[in-house]
């Protein structure tokens, strides 16, 4: 009889897991591609972020038991992971996404976490009735819309976060998408992180109390 547990086994289910998570990772890309090119003003990257800076994203969230956070813009589930992968519980974590396949998509990807097909910049209304956020985590290409409206969707998000909770955000831009509002709220930043095609920062949002 075969051996299915010997190292060489364990070697070809390696290699085949590493096989799948490469086409994964590639069907992935091409999805995302696509998005951009049927509506780059909603997509704004022609590829899903990287692990690196999804990573750096979630750990700004203290992710303590209990707690509950929306993403904006998850699009094929990244970062999305590197929240769960940070402590939030899938029940307790919500995601806003405009595209219908991507909305498929995280269904598919992460059962039991809610997903909201719908406009992210509408998240005052989408939220109004939830009880206080501990957290934001945004992945919108902000840059696409005018200046007033990326701040109105700051302030509309902070307004749902409980006080000191952090709207995050990324860019791949050297300014940030909005200002600091000295008395209204404070913006902190990560350092670049090269790794990610294209480099890109994270900026921190928190209501001045």
């Amino acid at each position: 009889m075969m051996d299915r547990t010997g190292p060489h086994s364990q070697a070809v289910r390696k290699k085949v897991e590493q096989v799948k998570a490469l086409k994964a990772k590639a069907l992935d890309e091409v999805r995302f591609f696509r998005s951009w090119v049927e509506n780059p003003l909603k997509t704004g990257a022609v590829s899903p972020s990287g692990p690196l800076l999804a990573a750096k994203m979630a750990s700004y969230l203290e992710a303590a038991p209990g707690d509950h956070v929306v993403e904006l813009g998850p699009g094929t589930g990244v970062v999305t992971r590197a929240i769960l992968e940070r402590g939030i519980s899938r029940k307790n974590l919500v995601a806003v996404e405009y595209s219908h396949e991507f909305c498929e998509l995280l269904h598919g990807r992460y059962p039991g976490m809610s997903v909201i097909q719908g406009d992210a910049y509408a998240i005052k209304d989408l939220f109004k009735d939830a009880k206080p956020l501990d957290g934001i985590v945004s992945s919108l290409p902000l840059f696409t819309r005018p200046e007033n409206e990326r701040l109105r969707l700051i302030e509309d998000a902070l307004e749902l976060l409980k006080p000191g909770a952090p709207f995050i955000q990324f860019s791949y831009a050297l300014v940030p998408p909005v200002k600091a509002q000295p008395g209204r709220f404070s913006l902190a930043k990560s350092d670049w992180i090269w790794k990610n095609l294209p480099p890109a920062r994270v900026w921190v949002y928190r209501k001045v109390h």
